[in-house]
């Protein structure tokens, strides 16, 4: 079901079919990409055009604006574009129910709890009364961990020994500024400007998830395309992929392609800027698809027994070739 947003949403995509769109040079494929206004995808497309990757990959990019997560979804399943960052879990559960969506890892960098830098909380035993928001909701899958791994390492559970707050991201992490809360699991961009403004992690989900089993750094966020898109133009998404993948390699290693991204990360301060700059870099997925669905189908079944079937639908496992592995080795 989507929420009265995702209704608004897509009224207002009637009027993005009916756009026009800006006609690619002849013969060259046209991939396009949802985009939500300051989401990092903005960042890699703004790099693949101005270094002109897409047509170094046979393709062109366009950029198509969507104004939320509810809007990207209904833009995606409405075929108004061809890809959306999305989440692992919500993937699987559309494969799990017939529809064969592609997988195509895009970022390993997760959420944590934070807190200002003075506060008494160091460990997860210490939230034990306090006041905790959390962003996404109480079927995030961030808080699912979270709680099960306060209740295992700590032995509190989180949802009647603190005082709980959900709301969205920028609310929750807005409260925590103001001191309304002691602590907040939030996004890791929010994270990363928490930090620039001298707030410090407690714990991090990916130090969550390696304690459930994970063997190394997973994405659990990723391009989703569907499955008779990458049958039917095998050349373009693998095109498409390999640009992603030059766009992360640029950032990683030339400083000067970050001038390229700054005007969209409304960085307000230099901190800022080096602390998403840093976040985003560690998150660059570099292990094969083999490691990745492995560490996937593992936290799956964690999740799973977490949430069962509001959390991941009615499947047992990760759908039978989810990942693409058309644009990167394994």
């Amino acid at each position: 079901m989507l929420s009265r947003r995702g209704l608004l949403a897509a009224a207002a995509l009637a009027a993005l079919a009916a756009r026009p769109v800006s006609p690619a040079r002849a013969g060259t494929p046209v991939f396009r990409l949802g985009s939500l206004p300051f989401g990092t995808v903005a960042w890699e497309a703004a790099v693949i055009k101005a270094r002109g990757l897409d047509t170094a990959n046979g393709f062109s990019l366009e950029v198509v604006k969507l104004a939320g997560n509810d809007a990207a979804r209904i833009a995606f399943m409405g075929g108004q574009v061809d890809a959306i960052v999305g989440d692992l879990l919500w993937a699987a559960r559309l494969g799990n129910e017939g529809r064969r969506l592609r997988f195509i890892p895009y970022s390993t960098t997760e959420g944590a709890v934070m807190v200002p830098e003075g506060s008494s909380i160091r460990g997860l035993k210490d939230l034990a009364g306090k006041r905790l928001g959390v962003a996404g909701g109480p079927l995030d899958k961030n808080w699912l961990l979270l709680k099960a791994q306060a209740r295992d390492a700590a032995g509190l559970d989180l949802e009647s020994g603190a005082d709980l707050a959900y709301g969205a991201p920028p609310l929750i992490t807005l409260k925590l500024e103001q001191g309304a809360l002691d602590a907040a699991l939030t996004y890791w961009t929010y994270c990363a400007r928490l930090e620039a403004k001298g707030f410090r992690r407690v714990i991090g989900a990916d130090d969550i998830m390696r304690a459930f089993g994970a063997t190394g750094s997973v994405a659990l966020i990723g391009y989703l395309v569907e499955g008779a898109t990458v049958e039917g133009r095998p050349e373009l998404v693998a095109g498409f992929a390999r640009a992603s993948r030059a766009a992360k390699d640029m950032l990683a290693s030339d400083a000067a392609t970050w001038e390229i991204v700054r005007p969209l990360m409304t960085a307000e301060d230099a901190a800022t800027f080096e602390a998403l700059k840093r976040e985003f870099l560690a998150g660059i997925p570099r292990r094969s698809i083999a490691e990745e669905r492995a560490d996937g189908e593992r936290l799956y079944a964690v999740l799973q027994r977490l949430g069962g079937e509001r959390v991941v639908g009615s499947g047992q496992s990760l759908p039978a070739g989810l990942y693409f592995d058309g644009g990167r080795n394994g």
